[in-house]
């Protein structure tokens, strides 16, 4: 329900999304299986060329957005040099889990953490310090993990949507 209201953030402000599990059902159930960032760091590499490969999206720029283990493998495959990727968005996500990946991002990212989160943002801390390229870690005050406290979503989709608007479109005007 967050990722989709997220996504609907950004369709607003002109962006297509593509929103999907990168585990079956069946996967989700295996706890070694939701934290096996390689398989979906690849999985996430494998729909990015297929959406290079799509009449309607080929040629445009690519951005990932990811919350909790999926933003470690969005960092992942951002390393990926079979992608390339033009901005990478974690909402309280667990960027840590790319591990040595991490220095091969070359995509500005944004880190957006809860204030309340302070495990979570010592590990995204640790994550933007093995980062070479452009990293920002921007903290919501009152927010925990989930940001589910009064207008904390709304805040990091705000903060999402203006990172994608000046570095996938290369627009500094964003709000």
């Amino acid at each position: 329900m967050r990722n989709r209201y997220v996504a609907s953030v950004l369709n607003k402000a002109g962006f297509a999304t593509l929103l999907f599990d990168l585990l079956t059902p069946e996967e989700e159930a295996n706890r070694a299986t939701v934290f096996d960032i390689g398989l979906l760091a690849n999985r996430l590499v494998d729909v990015t060329g297929w959406l290079a490969r799509r009449p309607g999206t080929a040629g445009l720029p690519v951005g990932y957005f990811g919350a909790s283990t999926g933003a470690g493998a969005a960092l992942a495959a951002a390393a990926d040099e079979r992608v390339e990727i033009a901005a990478v968005v974690s909402r309280g996500g667990r960027p840590d889990l790319a591990g040595t990946r991490l220095a091969d991002v070359t995509a500005p990212t944004l880190l957006i953490v809860g204030g309340r989160d302070e495990q979570v943002l010592e590990l995204n801390r640790q994550a933007k310090a093995a980062m070479t390229a452009e990293c920002t870690i921007s903290v919501i005050d009152g927010a925990t993990h989930l940001f589910e406290e009064a207008g904390t979503l709304e805040q990091a989709a705000a903060q999402a949507r203006d990172w994608f608007t000046r570095h996938v479109t290369g627009r500094p005007d964003a709000p």
